[in-house]
């Protein structure tokens, strides 16, 4: 790089805590802080590389796009990039968004089948009659022997039945954008999912937020899952329809585990609170030990890889670019 060139880095971990970051850069330290408090750790205009902070609110984590007039590449430590791509308008022309593909898949799918299990077993239940010491047995529904619907089928959704299979289910059946065939088998398209959702006793929903699977979980989707279907979302809460959801929930027809709500956070006095039969855990897929070594190891790699000028990995678009 050439004494003119932009040089700074913005990383949400202290470079001083990532082993192996490439020279060439000066790496800044910026997570945001506690509310979006945090003053910037230099100029704006100077960041070629913007590392989005994590588990920050979304005013927070593109609070500098605007000001970022040379900035490169923008990578995200989520799987999902919906935050940033509602804002593309604010960056220049060519720069490389990138999503942390690698990151949360094993957390992910670790949390899609515990709320899956525990929302069949009973687990909340058991919880409740624990508080008030009662012991309360009876029979619940397995997870053998059952047919899933794995809705999105990107890397969290192959991981999510990576960890199926040993639960010895009776089938699992793919959705995706487009349709493929994978090692395990059919990838169905969207176009597929009213045939596939009436034989389903779990729908797992792990497919990004898009303007295409934005409620795509709406009235007619539900009515078509079986009765006594479970649902459960490890996608993004505006890929339901939350009033639809709600209107199964009441009548017993449905259960549900949620890990994303809309809205989210969801408030104290929402009726998805109190639903029947639904299950809900604070958005946290992703947030576990596993993040941080994962989330490093992506970016020694992609630094490495920009500093080298080498194709970066897991770019999902490139501002300014004709779509395809």
């Amino acid at each position: 790089m050439s004494i003119d060139t932009p040089r700074d880095v913005w990383l949400p971990i202290p470079p001083e805590e990532i082993d192996g970051l490439p020279e060439g850069f000066d790496y800044l330290f910026w997570d945001g802080g506690a509310d979006g408090d945090q003053p910037y750790p230099g100029d704006p205009a100077d960041c070629v590389v913007y590392v989005v902070p994590y588990m920050k609110a979304q005013r927070v984590r593109v609070a500098p796009l605007a000001e970022m007039r040379r900035v490169r590449v923008v990578q995200t430590l989520t799987a999902g990039v919906d935050d940033i791509t509602a804002r593309l308008a604010d960056l220049p022309s060519g720069v490389r968004l990138c999503n942390a593909r690698g990151v949360h898949e094993a957390s992910t799918a670790e949390l899609a089948l515990t709320l899956t299990l525990a929302a069949l077993r009973g687990v909340p239940q058991f919880v409740r009659a624990q508080e008030r010491g009662h012991w309360e047995g009876g029979f619940h529904p397995a997870l053998a022997d059952k047919n899933v619907l794995v809705v999105g089928y990107g890397a969290i959704g192959a991981a999510i039945e990576d960890r199926l299979v040993p639960f010895e289910v009776a089938r699992v059946a793919r959705v995706a954008r487009s349709q493929r065939t994978t090692a395990r088998g059919l990838v169905h398209p969207f176009t597929e999912l009213p045939a596939l959702l009436p034989d389903a006793d779990v729908v797992i929903l792990s497919t990004p937020l898009t303007e295409t699977t934005r409620g795509l979980v709406d009235t007619e989707f539900l009515a078509r899952m079986k009765d006594g279907a479970l649902l459960v979302n490890v996608a993004r809460g505006p890929v339901v329809d939350t009033k639809a959801l709600l209107a199964e929930l009441e009548t017993g027809r449905l259960t549900a585990a949620l890990d994303v709500t809309d809205p989210e956070p969801l408030p104290p006095a929402h009726p998805l609170w109190r639903a029947p039969g639904v299950l809900i855990s604070p958005h946290v897929g992703g947030p576990t030990s596993a993040f941080l070594p994962r989330a490093k190891r992506l970016l020694v790699d992609q630094l490495g890889r920009f500093v080298n000028q080498q194709p970066l990995r897991h770019v999902i678009l490139t501002t300014g670019a004709a779509a395809v």
